[in-house]
């Protein structure tokens, strides 16, 4: 199927006859559920947000797949007996009218969860530096990139490969270069956000919109492009293997199709689910971060597919 679709209308156009009608009438249930949800696409299905991810929904090949995640398949355990569930999905099949008084019953879990939440907001200071993003815009303007949504922000790509993104914050303002490691940086004006972690980004800082040299910016920003040009990029160091554990082994040894799905994987890619579930601290952390993953590994997809070309 293909993956071009960025609405939730578009990805229900990919279907026809009963499973098309079936989407179609999820979608209803669900937004009636919660009408202050707003639609989006995530991790490739459709996604309702609200403070936080809501509930997804994608059609497979023989069911009809919701993932509210794992406390609401524990909430409902009674409710789901009749369906095939997995820690954070519930399999619904193509040849039953939808439980929508469930639906919404799910729907309505979710909200009062996430109520409280509150989303980060990345835009949050942006305000404060209007005149430095409309300095740096412009100047994006008149180059040859594309702006993408990505992490929660607008990134800016040449070829599909990730060079310059900038935003506002409490007490600077900043420009960050995706391969800025290779930069020559000849006003020594890069660096690095998260010493020791941060590998290719590098960071550019203002405190004021008038430290900002339109001309000199753009030279960093062609430089970054002709590194995508070059072919420059930061090679991954060899790792020392991972060994499978915890409350990843378990979810895997509890649901076949997930294990299987699994298996199939790249060792790359099982490495960064590894290391993904490892790096969480706290349990509730872990079972979050398995929610997200699930329908991932279920598509054959590695944690950062959707970031890459």
């Amino acid at each position: 199927m293909s993956n071009s679709f960025t609405t939730i209308a578009d990805y229900i156009s990919l279907f026809d006859g009963e499973k098309k009608e079936l989407l179609i009438t999820l979608r209803e249930i669900i937004a009636s559920a919660a009408p202050e949800a707003t639609e989006t696409i995530n991790y490739q299905m459709p996604t309702f947000r609200y403070n936080g991810n809501l509930i997804h929904f994608a059609m497979s090949k023989n069911h009809l797949g919701l993932y509210p995640g794992p406390a609401a398949i524990v909430h409902f355990a009674d409710q789901l007996t009749a369906y095939k569930t997995s820690k954070g999905a519930i399999q619904l099949p193509l040849d039953k009218p939808l439980p929508k008084k469930l639906i919404q019953d799910i729907v309505h879990y979710n909200i009062d969860r996430l109520h409280d939440k509150e989303a980060p907001d990345w835009k949050k200071y942006n305000s404060q530096w209007a005149e430095a993003t409309e300095k740096v815009a412009q100047i994006i303007h008149e180059l040859p990139l594309t702006k993408e949504f990505k992490w929660g922000g607008d990134i800016y790509t040449y070829q599909g490969k990730n060079v310059v993104a900038f935003s506002g914050f409490k007490n600077h303002f900043a420009i960050w270069f995706h391969n800025g490691v290779f930069l020559s940086d000849p006003q020594q004006v890069l660096v690095s956000a998260s010493e020791g972690k941060t590998k290719s980004l590098r960071q550019w800082r203002f405190t004021s919109a008038d430290d900002i040299d339109p001309k000199l910016v753009k030279s960093y920003i062609e430089e970054a492009i002709q590194t995508v040009i070059d072919g420059k990029e930061l090679k991954a160091e060899k790792s020392t293997p991972l060994t499978l554990d915890g409350i990843l082994k378990e979810t895997l040894a509890n649901d076949a199709k997930l294990d299987a799905a699994f298996t199939k994987l790249t060792p790359g890619k099982q490495r960064e689910y590894m290391e993904y579930i490892a790096d969480a601290k706290q349990e509730k952390t872990k079972i979050t971060r398995i929610e997200k993953i699930i329908p991932l590994v279920l598509q054959g997809k590695g944690l950062h597919d959707k970031y890459k070309k």
